[in-house]
């Protein structure tokens, strides 16, 4: 078996179906099936097997080990090749490089002051919830994310960056609060919230929640939402006000929405640089961190 079949079976593996594993690669299927049975054959077991009724396949648990362990193989030998070239070259190639959708507005000065000194390297920017900029990270698309802290996974290197305060967004419509810059937990009372959740693990949701129960306060929590920009949408029409980290509030929203200071809040979110200690990080992943 060599390297051009493991890459093979991880396409089979992720598309889940021939034909589309075969337009992937850019070959026809056939000969697609053929690598995929003498991979089979020699190794003495079933490595995908078709659901009934379709075309699609799913892995059988031996065909998970080796997805997984090809995953990791192909990465790791595409990051030995990636070193050897960056060996006495100037920083080229690609940075990748993933955020959470909160911290993505204070990426811009970051990202011209590399650029500045790497007109040469490609940036390539994923954005989204936390878990999925960690699934990101974990998957090896991207070689270094920024988060909110605690994070999931683990073997990572952490440098954390900044504390940042929570603030409370409301819409521009709302007149009751024109007069104000900042605001109590207990003045935010029964206003309508939209609030920022994760979809697994533990967040501001929770810690703001946690905040409100001991001062026994009851919000009224109309959505839970982790796409931070869905939110802001919602305060921007109207429907409710949230509490989101400062630096989830782009500059362009100012005349949508009001953001008030909270005085007696004591949540706050932690944001860091991540990236996995074993993989090797390209020149370019070491100039970007040393900006923070």
């Amino acid at each position: 078996m060599d390297l051009r079949q493991l890459r093979y079976f991880i396409v089979l593996a992720e598309e889940g179906q021939i034909s589309r594993a075969a337009k992937k690669l850019n070959m026809s299927q056939p000969p697609l099936s053929q690598q995929l049975q003498m991979m089979e054959e020699e190794l003495g077991v079933t490595l995908l097997e078709r659901k009934k009724h379709g075309r699609s396949m799913k892995l059988t648990e031996p065909g998970r080990v080796l997805y997984e362990k090809a995953r990791s193989l192909l990465q790791n030998f595409e990051d030995s090749m990636h070193e050897v070239k960056e060996t006495g070259e100037g920083v080229r190639g690609n940075l990748l490089i993933g955020s959470v959708l909160a911290y993505v507005s204070y990426l811009p000065q970051k990202i011209k002051m590399f650029k500045e000194k790497n007109p040469s390297v490609e940036i390539k920017l994923f954005a989204g919830d936390p878990t999925l900029v960690q699934d990101y990270l974990e998957k090896q698309d991207i070689e270094l994310a920024i988060v909110y802290l605690p994070v999931e996974l683990e073997g990572l290197s952490i440098k954390k960056l900044d504390q940042v305060p929570n603030v409370f967004v409301v819409p521009e419509s709302w007149g009751e609060f024109q007069s104000t810059e900042k605001i109590k937990l207990e003045e935010i009372g029964n206003s309508p919230l939209v609030m920022l959740h994760r979809t697994k693990g533990t967040g501001i949701f929770d810690e703001i929640i946690k905040e409100f129960s001991e001062r026994g306060i009851e919000p009224n929590v109309l959505c839970k939402c982790p796409d931070v920009n869905v939110l802001l949408s919602l305060v921007s029409a109207g429907i409710g006000a949230s509490i989101v980290p400062k630096s989830a509030v782009p500059p362009y929203m100012s005349h949508k929405v009001r953001v008030l200071e909270i005085k007696d809040s004591l949540v706050h979110s932690n944001v860091a640089l991540v990236w996995k200690k074993e993989r090797y990080l390209s020149k370019a992943t070491q100039q970007f961190i040393e900006l923070f």
